[in-house]
């Protein structure tokens, strides 16, 4: 059976299970990004995030991220899942795991994933602070989304 290796879920992400997903015998190194919710952004304490998605656009560039990097590092295997909906301080929001016969490709990929994410998945979120909250438009947090909630499918 196929492991899924691109997906977004609304359960606490097991980081081991994404782990296992690239792990093979040809594979000399493992890197692992795991993403969480900070407390602290630009000054303001932050009590929660909501992230919110448009799900069948989300997948599909999750995996061409995972072409790309394919693309760049053919001996690379990658697997990204990424959470979604109301996420706690410390919570993980992003798991990247990336196997490859030599560290720094790994390394290097890893790297890649997590920048192409903040720049092209459509994945949004709502930062709740003590004195209000804010949709974040892109997840370089470059500018604020800008009239309310994001267009989106419903989430799974």
């Amino acid at each position: 059976m196929d492991k899924l290796l691109y997906e977004v879920i609304t359960n606490p992400i097991n980081v081991q299970k994404v782990i296992d997903k690239v792990v093979r015998r040809e594979a000399g190194a493992v890197t692992t990004f795991i993403g969480t919710v900070r407390e602290i952004t630009k000054g303001k304490r932050t009590l929660y995030l909501e992230y919110h998605v448009y799900l069948s656009m989300a997948v599909k560039t999750l995996e061409k991220i995972g072409a790309e990097i394919k693309e760049k590092w053919p001996e690379a295997k990658t697997a990204i899942t990424h959470r979604i909906g109301k996420l706690d301080i410390s919570d993980i929001a992003v798991v990247i795991a990336v196997s490859t016969p030599h560290r720094k490709d790994a390394y290097d990929a890893n790297g890649y994933a997590i920048e192409r994410i903040k720049q092209i998945v459509p994945i949004w979120k709502k930062e709740h602070w003590e004195d209000g909250d804010m949709w974040i438009g892109d997840q370089l947090e470059q500018k604020p989304y800008p009239t309310g909630k994001p267009e989106m499918e419903e989430n799974k």
